[in-house]
Parts: C-alpha cells; sequence; structure tokens
C-alpha cells in the first residue's frame, strides 16, 4: 500500500521513495506519495519524478486499488521497479484545490443544506444542493463566506471508527458520495476549534492549515440542475 504523505503533511511538496510496480495501463506505483490521487471532487496532482536516468512529467494521480498511481503522457519511457525516484508537487496547482477545498467546507457551513455532489479546480469549484428555491441573498451568502475566512480558524484532522460514523450519520453532508468505511476508521476535518469550531465532517482531501490562507472568495452562478438542486460556485479572487 502506497503511503499517503499528503494525509499527514498536506504542504509535503517533494519526497524520496522507489518504484515498486508499473499498472496494465502505464502508471506508476510508488512506495510512498506526495501526489494527491483524484477522489471526492479534487482533482489528481501532477509534477515531476525523477531518476538516475530521466525525468517524467506526472499529468495525473490516480488510486489503484489501496495504491496509489502516477500518470505519465502515454507511451513514455517508465523508470525501473525498484528505481529510487524523487517526487516533486505542482505545488501552485496543488495550493490553489487546497485554498478551494478549504472554501467548500465553509459554503456548506454558510449554506446548511444536503450537499448533492462537488467540484474542486485550480482557483474555483462548486457544490450542488438539495435547494428547492435559489437564495434571495446571493450578496448575504458572499459576505458570511468571507467573513468566515476572515475569522482566521484553524483547520485540522481527527480520526474516528467506522462505528462511531454510524452512530453520528449528521457528520456527513454529501447525499450522493459516502465516506469509505470498511477500514476500520474514517477521516474527519475540522474548521476551528472548541466554541470557535464551525465544521466538522468526513473527507479525504488536502486543506490550508487556516482558513485566512483562501483569500477572498467571490460567489459565481447560482444554477438550477434539476427540480431541488442548484448549483452554487465559488472563485478566488487571486
Amino acid at each position: 500500500m502506497t503511503d499517503p504523505l499528503f494525509r499527514s503533511d498536506a504542504y509535503v511538496r517533494t519526497c524520496q521513495t522507489e518504484v515498486i510496480r508499473h499498472t496494465e495501463t502505464g502508471g506508476i506505483v510508488t512506495a510512498a506519495s506526495v501526489f494527491y490521487p483524484s477522489g471526492g471532487g479534487q482533482p489528481g496532482d501532477g509534477g515531476i519524478l525523477h531518476w538516475d536516468g530521466g525525468d517524467l512529467e506526472i499529468l495525473d494521480t490516480r488510486k489503484d486499488g489501496e495504491d496509489i498511481a502516477l500518470i505519465p503522457p502515454q507511451g513514455a519511457a517508465l523508470p525501473p521497479i525498484g528505481a529510487p525516484v524523487t517526487m516533486t508537487l505542482d505545488w501552485d496547482r496543488r495550493y490553489l484545490h487546497m485554498r478551494v477545498h478549504t472554501a467548500l467546507h465553509l459554503l456548506s457551513v454558510v449554506l446548511p443544506l444536503p450537499v448533492t455532489g462537488g467540484a474542486i479546480s485550480a482557483g474555483k469549484g462548486r457544490l450542488d444542493f438539495d435547494m428547492p428555491e435559489a437564495p434571495e441573498d446571493k450578496q448575504g451568502i458572499e459576505d458570511a463566506l468571507n467573513a468566515l475566512i476572515a475569522r482566521d480558524l484553524p483547520v485540522s484532522d481527527d480520526w474516528i471508527t467506522d462505528a462511531e460514523l454510524e452512530a453520528n450519520p449528521g457528520l456527513v453532508k454529501t447525499m450522493s458520495v459516502r465516506p469509505p468505511t470498511g477500514q476500520g476508521r474514517v477521516r474527519l476535518v475540522r474548521i476551528g476549534a472548541g466554541a470557535d469550531q464551525v465544521d466538522l465532517q468526513p473527507c479525504g482531501g488536502t486543506h490550508v492549515r487556516r482558513t485566512t490562507e483562501i483569500g477572498i472568495v467571490r460567489l459565481g452562478k447560482i444554477e438550477k440542475k434539476g427540480k431541488q438542486n442548484r448549483r452554487v460556485s465559488i472563485l478566488l479572487d487571486a
């Protein structure tokens, strides 16, 4: 199983590891990874893989069973199995994902409705809500979101057992995607602490350490995507 270094520290940008296998589709599985694999609406990371004898651009990162596979250009020469390699993350792109992802958690606080879907990209993101009627005060939503960001709340994680999650179904905000269970424990992402806690929900993605790192957020379109579904988009101001 690939050691997901990004999970213990989302700010790690490089690591030294080794190739443990190649996938049938030309991916590279390493013993450890600072690259996040696509999942939960967050895209897979890219960057550079270096070894003695070559450099290789990594276009995407995906799950491969319990491992993490790096996806190079099709037909590229791969580092041999067992080769020591250095992974270097495309940090600028990943950090945008982290800022957007944390902002979307706060959007679910401002709009406390069941979430039916979501997506993250570099500098923008969206959540779909079970929302029969569009909100009247769009500016009020944006102001409330930026007010939460400005509180400079800490972002941390914790773990609970599958049984504890089952006993606390209100922790799960998403209707379309259930947190992965079956491995004995589930990761929670917490925004705020103690009396200042504003959000706690299962999440496997990467996040900033404090909400002020998000910066100013602008509310984008609010689109109707079904009888009771509204898509709310956000954009980072810079």
